[in-house]
């Protein structure tokens, strides 16, 4: 069974830094990178896309909203077209970034707020789809399975990858519990190493009520700003290789 391992990075911004970048970029097979909205700056980023080239990790964009204060995870009232924009934007500047290094953008992976408000709406779904079919329709979409960002990228031709995420605790309809609410973190070494056994051995995860659900991913997300992310994501990785499975670039993964 072949996996994609992937994290949220370059989430800082000038000398601040939310995690072990380097460390982290040895353990993934796929970096989603922060655009410069609600983190990351020109100098992050390419530092980034470096890094992740040196060791063979797949470079995605991770666009935010523009709130680095409430690190992007406040919904904000932007219009679709506005959204759309700033979309772009963030996407044109790590294109450009990595372009110049020498790398191709494999995926695109919406952050916190922006991607619950994408999700949420059929119409703004489909506008960020069509947008990005129109910059480069061999990008894979990031997405939860059965989400109205699935339905939209497969309605728009684009490949997708559905997601696990491994840090975050589920509800029974299979969303996942609210930050803030009790049950939104799974930060202990044994609960994650459970959950990521169940879904490997399984393909399904237990919510917060206790019940089973099903958990169809071909990706297992480690967010890089969880506490004790690097060692969580090792904890993952090692949970793969125990369970006969090879962690691969989700580039190899739908090849």
């Amino acid at each position: 069974m072949k996996v994609d391992l992937n994290s949220d990075m370059g989430e800082g911004f000038g000398p601040y830094r939310l995690c072990d970048d380097e460390a982290m970029m040895e353990v993934v097979s796929s970096a989603n990178i922060a655009c410069g909205f609600h983190a990351g700056d020109p100098s992050i980023m390419t530092r980034m896309v470096r890094l992740a080239k040196a060791r063979g990790v797949d470079v995605g964009a991770h666009p935010g909203l523009p709130d680095r204060e409430g690190f992007g995870r406040r919904e904000l009232p932007f219009s679709d077209e506005e959204l759309r924009q700033q979309f772009l934007y963030q996407l044109g500047a790590l294109s450009a970034i990595a372009r110049a290094e020498g790398v191709r953008l494999s995926h695109v992976s919406f952050h916190a707020a922006m991607g619950n408000m994408v999700n949420r709406s059929e119409a703004l779904s489909g506008a960020m789809m069509e947008a990005i079919r129109l910059v480069d329709p061999s990008l894979i979409v990031f997405a939860t399975a059965g989400s109205i960002i699935e339905r939209s990228a497969k309605a728009a031709g684009l490949k997708t990858l559905t997601l696990f995420l491994a840090d975050r605790g589920y509800q029974a309809s299979g969303a996942l519990v609210p930050r803030g609410k009790p049950g939104d973190l799974v930060k202990d070494e044994a609960g994650v190493k459970a959950r990521v056994r169940q879904f490997l051995r399984d393909g399904t995860v237990t919510a917060v009520c206790g019940t089973v659900i099903a958990m169809p991913a071909r990706s297992i997300l480690v967010h890089s700003d969880t506490p004790g992310s690097l060692e969580l994501a090792r904890l993952v990785r090692a949970e793969i290789a125990a369970a006969g499975g090879e962690v691969v670039p989700v580039s190899q993964l739908l090849s």
